[in-house]
């Protein structure tokens, strides 16, 4: 027997808040029926699971223990500076001189999420 994972689940403060960040990091709707206020809404990840959003009263404390990791389709670099754009916050710098490693970043309720390097990124020579 198997078990498949259906969603996510992220608690957040603002639910919907949260999904439209989500969503614009992803490429994915929000709910079509979800709307600002919402306790609850998700952002449909194409054949993957789906990013839950649920509204909980108390704030995040501690480090995630789990936590997403992106792959971005631009460069690892570009994606860090253009999620910093949208609202995320700059956690940790696990990037090494020769090119690889990750960044940590925070979106903005404080979720740390990993992103990594890219196809492109992977297959440029060591620096």
């Amino acid at each position: 027997m198997v078990s498949i994972v259906q969603n996510v689940a992220i608690d957040c403060a603002d639910a919907y808040g949260l999904a439209r960040f989500w969503s614009t990091v992803t490429g994915c709707p929000v709910d079509p029926d979800a709307r600002p206020g919402d306790r609850e809404t998700q952002v449909t990840l194409g054949d993957g699971p789906v990013l839950y959003f649920n509204q909980v009263p108390e704030p995040k404390t501690t480090k995630n223990r789990i936590h997403l990791c992106l792959r971005p389709e631009t460069t690892r670099d570009h994606e860090v500076e253009w999620l910093l754009g949208l609202g995320a916050t700059f956690v940790g710098d696990h990037r090494k001189p020769d090119g690889t490693g990750w960044a940590v970043l925070a979106d903005p309720e404080g979720n740390e999420f990993c992103v990594l390097r890219s196809a492109s990124d992977r297959a440029a020579p060591p620096r």
